[in-house]
């Protein structure tokens, strides 16, 4: 946390969310110089990154009754996504797209009508 009471900038507060930039190490975490790097880079430069840093106008702390908690401002969520849960919800819905094809094309014939363009069959 860097606090500074004679600001440039008074309008705003930058909010930066470093917690992923580190190595671990046995007792202790360590910036590298590359984290260091960045983190000064986007101080000097007060710049919104996404998932990173937020300059947030002091209306919008107001808002939210000065909370000054990084969450608030930095949005880091990812979601995790089950990729054979995807495959498997899409091979299902494939499936249930050929029966419903499959259908149409049955209800087409019984009523001697021309099967709709894009049919799969």
């Amino acid at each position: 946390m860097v606090f500074k009471k004679c600001r440039v900038e008074s309008e705003n507060i930058l909010f930066i969310d470093a917690s992923n930039g580190f190595e671990k190490r046995k007792n202790q975490n360590y910036l590298t110089d590359k984290d260091l790097e960045k983190i000064m880079t986007v101080y000097k430069n007060r710049e919104n990154i996404d998932k990173y840093a937020y300059v947030a106008s002091l209306e919008e702390i107001e808002e939210n009754e000065y909370n000054l908690n990084i969450p608030r401002y930095v949005d880091t969520f990812e979601e995790e996504v089950d990729i054979k849960a995807v495959a498997k919800e899409i091979q299902g819905l494939e499936s249930e797209m050929k029966n419903l094809d499959d259908e149409i094309l049955k209800y087409c014939k019984e009523f001697d009508i021309e099967a709709p363009i894009g049919s799969l069959n």
